[in-house]
């Protein structure tokens, strides 16, 4: 995996799990990453509150654009009562073989 890929995929990581014990109330969160030939893909779900959102000046919109650097997307549901589900997605192919 290209070291851009898995920077990225660390930093998704730690700053997901960092929002999920600062501010989710939380019981639990679980993190899914898969990949294939083209997409890493990152789900990190909690049973938290909810609320989370991809406003400026949030850590998720933070994460968003350091995502968009790389050619990523960020994606957020998280209703009013939870459950939060961010999903991350970074392209594979491409990315670190210069």
């Amino acid at each position: 995996m290209p070291a851009l890929v898995e920077n990225t995929a660390y930093f998704v990581v730690s700053e997901a799990l960092t929002n999920v014990a600062k501010h989710a109330g939380a019981s639990s969160a679980t993190v899914v990453v898969t990949v294939d030939e083209t997409l890493l893909r990152i789900v990190v779900r909690d049973d938290g509150r909810g609320g989370a959102h991809l406003g400026k000046g949030h850590g998720l919109a933070g994460l968003a654009d350091r995502l968009e650097i790389v050619e990523g997307r960020l994606d957020v549901r998280s209703p009013a009562g939870g459950p939060t589900v961010l999903t991350a997605e970074v392209p594979v192919a491409g990315l670190g073989e210069a």
